[in-house]
């Protein structure tokens, strides 16, 4: 038998025609996540910041005291401020007007000269052009000099050249610009609470600046899109932002809901070596730390320099003060950063002209000589304040004092744990019906409610990859426990034990024995209080396995519809109402509680990976997250009847 061979294919050579060069804003395109982190929600926002960055970048220069932002029909954002306008001449080495530059050209922009912007936050020069890149149409109409100017684009290239269409006696910028759907796949929609959040913070930042957010969205009359300012377009509503007190005053806004241990907020605006350092603090009756981070207004969510210079400081400080007061004696220990920390509500902020950040989307601040500035600063005005303040003092000193004792009595129990081997894995809590695998990709760990769930899953679950571990009552609330108290639970020291990370300092997500952490709870208040709890215990203590998407909500079903051998399931009154129509005559059983369930049908409706519903649980705005749990979950009562009574109309609970 003759023997066919097949041709293999050419490999084409590698040479200087392989290199592919992208040119413009291709690369933008190409590459979105490189410029704004993602093309999900995060990163639609993320164009709003950086063209308001522009405008706050003309108020940090003292060029603009007004900035205007607008939510449009169809998508588009108007970002207005009255500073001085992008420059409308011909740049001398793109030979185009230096708006089409900068609107169209990857790292063009005056935040590389130093005389026009001492200090700025944007991309250097990549922010509007990225904006214009990933959007289907920008407009920005320019008044300066007595004079109106406007360009558009589609797609970051221009239609036109830089046109003088009328005389103006204003002066400052208009960018509208409408994202491109090509790239924000998931879809194009606001978040008008994120977008407020962000602008009141940005308020607090920039003291003395007036800034606006309107809600235009839904308004059917023209919005004047070529005038600055357009405060008066009726039917929108608004909202504006102005403040005085900067940092003093974010640090109050923030301890809104939280009882304060010391009177007076301390605070420090000053520069050393080129570097702006304005920190504010106060010391709240609390055991989270909350410290937030700024450089050049941008804020940085993974702190760098700056946050290393403050926490040095603080540390030395306190211990400092409480040697020379002989609050701490000889004998005893030095405070931790963690000692210092439990509490605190800060916020530092950092200005720089020379600033270095991590990554494009500028998370973190790489800038050395913030360290050195922010540390000088702190430390020189934070031990003044002690000294001037001895009440204050002794409030801030015996609040670490308790953290001290308390990291103590958390480091025994720890201790006392490990040393059974339980926090090791070595030995996993009676309760745990354990899966047959080992590999944690496949493992998934459902935490029910009661004895009677947890048999009815033990008997009904794949006993190879699904893990059952049964709670017993409500578990503590954890936004106040300190970590002894806590491990003094013992449905807590089950589940800590279960999940293998360990807790604390020691805490290792590495060691995670399970990647899906189920919550199946019943589908009334006592379940959902049960997944309140445990949610705000997994918040609080193991935040990365929330944030590595390991957390979700089952979904039971609330009836089970039977007519003859046909049977339906319905999570919702209106899926009931459909059922029912569909099968005439048919009966109806409510459940109450997963126990009611026999293991056949909760292996059907909750278990079974190929029909159940589960609910990812993620963290959008971890901000607002930590002020939810401490309104939700912490002492005070008023705040508390206060967000339950607004966002009833929210809840989709059912009872």
């Amino acid at each position: 038998m003759a023997k066919t061979t097949k041709e293999e294919p050419k490999k084409k050579a590698y040479d200087a025609s392989s290199i592919t060069v992208l040119e413009g804003l291709e690369p933008v395109r190409k590459r979105p996540g490189m410029y704004i982190g993602t093309t999900g929600p995060d990163g639609l926002h993320h164009l709003v910041w950086e063209i308001f960055d522009n405008a706050r970048d003309e108020a940090m220069a003292n060029r603009c005291d007004e900035i205007e932002v607008a939510l449009l029909p169809d998508n588009y954002v108007r970002v207005a401020d009255n500073g001085n306008g992008v420059p409308v001449g011909i740049h001398p080495k793109t030979k185009v007007s230096a708006l089409e530059t900068i609107m169209t050209t990857l790292h063009a922009g005056g935040k590389f000269d130093h005389d026009a912007y001492k200090v700025s936050g944007g991309l250097h020069g990549v922010g509007a052009s990225v904006v214009n890149a990933l959007s289907e149409h920008t407009k920005v109409v320019v008044h300066q000099d007595g004079g109106m100017h406007v360009q558009e684009y589609k797609i970051g290239k221009p239609l036109a050249k830089v046109k003088k269409i009328g005389a103006s006696k204003e002066h400052g910028t208009i960018v509208l610009f409408k994202p491109d759907a090509a790239i924000f796949k998931e879809g194009i929609e606001w978040n008008l609470e994120k977008i407020i959040a962000h602008l009141r913070q940005q308020a607090y930042l920039i003291k003395g600046v007036r800034v606006r957010v309107i809600d235009a969205r839904n308004v059917k009359e023209a919005f004047q899109t070529e005038t600055i300012f357009s405060d008066k377009q009726p039917n929108a509503s608004s909202m504006t932002f102005y403040f005085e007190g900067g940092l003093k005053s974010l640090v109050a806004f923030y301890n809104n809901h939280q009882t304060p241990v010391h009177k007076n907020i301390f605070y420090v605006d000053r520069e050393q070596d080129k570097v702006n350092v304005e920190v504010a603090l106060q010391y709240v009756d609390d055991i989270t730390s909350r410290t937030t981070a700024f450089a050049n207004n941008t804020y940085t969510s993974e702190g760098g320099t700056h946050i290393t210079g403050f926490k040095t400081a603080l540390t030395r400080s306190l211990n400092t003060y409480g040697r020379n007061a002989n609050i701490l004696k000889e004998k005893d220990e030095n405070f931790t950063g963690d000692d210092v920390l439990e509490g605190i509500t800060a916020v530092v902020s950092v200005k720089l002209s020379e600033i270095q950040f991590e990554g494009q989307t500028k998370s973190k601040l790489g800038s050395v000589e913030a360290q050195g500035a922010v540390a000088t600063v702190f430390g020189e005005a934070f031990g003044a304040f002690l000294e001037e303040n001895p009440d204050d003092a002794r409030s801030i000193i015996n609040k670490v004092l308790l953290a001290l004792k308390a990291r103590k009595a958390a480091k025994a129990a720890k201790d006392s744990v490990l040393r059974k081997g339980a926090l090791e894995g070595m030995t996993l809590p009676g309760k745990l019906a354990d899966c047959q695998t080992k590999s944690a990709e496949e493992g998934e760990l459902f935490i029910v409610e009661g004895d009677s769930a947890g048999g009815s899953s033990k008997q009904g679950r794949d006993r190879r990859t699904q893990a059952i571990l049964p709670l017993r009552g409500k578990i503590l609330n954890v936004e106040r426990a300190r970590l002894d108290k806590m491990l003094a639970s013992l449905e807590i020291r089950a589940l800590v034990i279960a999940m293998g990370t360990a807790i604390g300092d020691v805490f290792d997500i590495s060691k995670l024995r399970y990647h899906k952490i189920i919550i199946a709870t019943d589908a009334d208040v006592d379940g959902a209080h049960i997944r309140t709890l445990l949610l705000t215990l997994l918040y609080r203590h193991f935040r990365p396995i929330i944030e590595g998407g390991f957390v979700y909500i089952a979904q039971p079903p609330l009836y089970k519809i039977t007519k003859g051998k046909a049977i339906a399931y319905a999570y919702s009154d209106k899926e009931k109402e459909a059922a029912l129509k569909e099968m005439s005559g048919a009966s109806v059983q409510r459940y109450k509680g997963l126990g009611e369930m026999n293991p056949s049908e909760l292996w059907e409706t909750t278990m079974d990976p190929a029909r159940r519903m589960l609910k990812q649980v993620h963290i959008e705005d971890a901000e607002t997250a930590d002020r939810i749990f401490d309104i939700l979950m912490g002492t005070d009562v008023a705040s508390r009847k206060s967000f339950i009574q607004s966002n009833a109309k929210f809840a989709t609970l059912d009872v």
